[in-house]
């Protein structure tokens, strides 16, 4: 038997055993994490979760330091003797800790598993001193992980870190004004030269040139050189072969022509989607030009000054401030106002007054830009004789423009803009003195009919219209005048005006290539003597069409030789008008008019190349002036056939750099022999363009 001393220990020991144990088992599973197994003989205790890691640390003393648990490896509290149980080899997520003197708390990039990291792999031969950890820090297996230091600069980048702003930090807002626009270039990677206009230029608008202030500079340089051979008269003293009774004499003549243009714009907007608040433009042109012909008296009334002609002038073709009035609508929809020397046009093609010259101009657009509109009043400026270009030296000309027009986008239907067009031309010049040119010939009156003074009132109503139907592209322009003049040019009392005009021009794209046809009727007075002018005139026409500058007719100013002192055809103009000239004559209603049917191709041979090729077959409306002015009857109605090509060469692409050739030649009609014989009429056409 045991001692009874002994007995009692043991049933001491027994009892504290049974309250103990329990316990501590139940302390134990506690501990686990949620869904973990409960087996005791489990030998490695899983981290514990972010809020119990935040707990333990709140319950740790302040002096002991925060254990990295993504640097260092989990204690081991298997029991001895137990196999570890396996745990996933996951690399640990790199961890952000914030400034020193917050809550050491790691913080884990979104979605990151936390686990227990895996063994440390090193390169072979590379020490464990060197070895960098993840986070950016270096490792040194023999110092606490509070001594690494990070690195001071992004390795890939050479950027330095921004630290996090603490908690009491005090947030402040400060303007950089244009910061925008010169950010790139204070950051070194937009600093191009000035002479550089593909890429950021203030001088090209890229950048304000103070506030929001634009500046942009547009440079012009245009070189023509034009060989050609057109009827000429002979002069009626000072002919070198006076035995000679023809009317016509050498044809052969040669122009020379150097343009240099600027264009100075200042402007105060941002004009993505809408115009700028406020414009100023100023556009100063120099022009030289040489003429050099085979028959005297050809370039200067007075045979005397010989074959040679050169001139030079220096015009202002823009000069104006244009006003931002308001916005009318969410899409930006306003009303702008613009005073001064500006460029305008009636229509699309440029038929009836496309110029610049002094007004003041109210335009706008309604419904998201589907109507804009133009109100304008104009009064024209003289031109030099030679260039064509504004002489603001001379007195203005007595002759008003007052237009208004609406354009209607996608009517009738979507990829078609019509317009309408309502214009009234007021011309008093009939009480001035007589004008003449800088070559002293007679510009006002014309020296034809009567050759006297005139003033005429004219209303144009138009009907007009630009786009395609399908694969069909159209343009349409349509011209009624009706008006009345106090003397007409073959009768000495007042005429009443009323004339008709209509171009079509129909095209279609297969791929490279563009076929076009076009016809236009412009009515001729069938009847000088009477009391009604039908003859259709415009104000300043420059039309594209029917080839443009490149046929023969358009571009030549062939004259009525034997008929008095004017033009058949004007320079740049299509119009059977019988002025003295485009530039300083006035619009004449009793004319023959023309009849045009064309037939033209554009061929897109490169993104270089452009070859346009035109065959237009022209013909008098009615030939009852003609015969009138040359006192010549039976002439016949047809002019001939007027053929032309030209290339056109953009060597970088664009627009800077153009090269332009072409030639035409008008092979007679029998109504162009009766005037001028059957000697074929050619022109050629070499231009360089250099924009900048």
């Amino acid at each position: 038997m045991l001692p009874r001393r002994a007995l009692r220990s043991g049933l001491i020991a027994a009892t504290l055993a049974l309250a103990v144990v329990p316990a501590l088992v139940q302390a134990q599973d506690e501990r686990r994490r949620p869904g973990e197994r409960a087996d005791r003989d489990s030998a490695v205790e899983a981290p514990a979760t972010p809020s119990e890691r935040s707990t333990q640390r709140q319950q740790q003393p302040a002096a002991e330091p925060a254990r990295d648990e993504a640097l260092q490896p989990a204690v081991d509290r298997r029991r001895p003797g137990s196999e570890p149980e396996q745990q996933p080899q996951t690399t640990p997520a790199v961890e952000r800790r914030r400034p020193s003197g917050e809550d050491a708390t790691p913080v884990l990039e979104p979605g990151t598993p936390r686990a227990t990291p895996a063994v440390e792999r090193r390169r072979p031969g590379q020490s464990e001193a060197n070895t960098p950890t993840r986070g950016g820090e270096r490792t040194d297996p023999q110092s606490p992980v509070r001594d690494r230091q990070p690195y001071d600069f992004n390795r890939a980048t050479a950027l330095k870190p921004v630290p996090k702003p603490g908690r009491d930090a005090e947030y402040g807002k400060e303007t950089v004004r244009n910061d925008r626009w010169f950010l790139t270039q204070r950051l070194g990677i937009t600093d191009y030269p000035w002479w550089d206009p593909y890429n950021q230029n203030t001088l090209k608008a890229d950048r304000p040139v103070f506030g929001d202030w634009f500046f942009n500079t547009l440079l012009v340089s245009d070189t023509v050189y034009e060989p050609r051979s057109l009827p000429t008269p002979v002069a009626p003293q000072g002919e070198e072969d006076p035995g000679n009774s023809d009317l016509i004499g050498d044809p052969d003549q040669t122009l020379f022509a150097q343009t240099l243009a600027a264009s100075f714009v200042l402007y105060r907007g941002d004009t993505t989607f809408m115009p700028p608040d406020w414009e100023f433009r100023f556009t100063p042109v120099y022009n030289f030009n040489r003429a050099e012909v085979e028959q005297n008296r050809a370039v200067r009334i007075n045979p005397a000054e010989g074959r040679t002609r050169n001139d030079d002038f220096f015009a202002i073709q823009e000069l104006f401030v244009d006003y931002h009035i308001r916005d009318v609508s969410p899409q930006y929809d306003f009303e702008s106002v613009r005073v001064g020397i500006q460029p305008f046009n009636v229509d699309f093609r440029g038929f009836l007054f496309r110029d610049q010259q002094l007004g003041v101009r109210l335009f706008g657009n309604r419904n998201n830009n589907i109507f804009l509109y133009n109100l304008a009043w104009f009064r024209r400026l003289e031109k030099d004789t030679n260039s064509e270009l504004n002489d603001i030296g001379q007195s203005l000309r007595r002759d008003d423009i007052f237009v208004a027009n609406l354009y209607w986008q996608d009517f009738p239907r979507r990829g078609f803009t019509s317009e309408a067009v309502l214009l009234y031309n007021r011309n008093t010049e009939g009480e001035d003195a007589p004008y003449f040119n800088n070559n002293d010939f007679i510009e006002r009156p014309a020296s034809i009919g009567l050759e006297k003074a005139r003033s005429y009132d004219v209303v144009y109503l138009g009907l007009n219209g630009e786009g395609h139907f399908g694969r069909l592209n159209v343009s349409a322009t349509n011209y009624l005048a009706v008006g009345s003049a106090d003397r007409g040019v073959f009768v000495d009392r007042g005429t009443d005006i009323s004339a008709f005009f209509a171009a079509y021009e129909f095209s279609i794209d297969f791929d490279w290539r563009r076929v076009r046809l076009s016809a236009l009727y412009a009515s001729g007075d069938d009847d000088p003597y009477d009391d009604a002018e039908t003859g259709f005139d415009a104000i300043f026409e420059n039309p594209l069409f029917a080839g443009a500058d490149t046929s023969f007719w358009v571009r030549q100013n062939v004259p009525l030789i034997g008929g008095g002192v004017v033009t058949l055809s004007g320079r740049n103009g299509i119009l059977n008008s019988l002025r003295s000239s485009k530039a300083q004559g006035q619009s004449n209603f009793t004319n023959p008019g023309l009849i045009l049917l064309g037939l033209g191709a554009d061929l897109d041979i490169s993104p270089q190349w452009r070859i346009s090729t035109n065959i237009n077959q022209l013909a008098f409306a009615d030939t009852a002036v003609l015969e009138a002015a040359r006192q010549q009857s039976g002439i016949d109605a047809m002019i001939g056939t007027d053929a032309s090509v030209s290339a056109i060469w953009r060597p970088f692409f664009t627009q800077n750099i153009v090269f332009r050739a072409s030639a035409a030649a008008l092979v007679p009609g029998k109504g162009y022999e009766e005037l001028y014989g059957d000697e074929v009429a050619y022109s050629m056409l070499f231009n360089l363009t250099l924009l900048w």
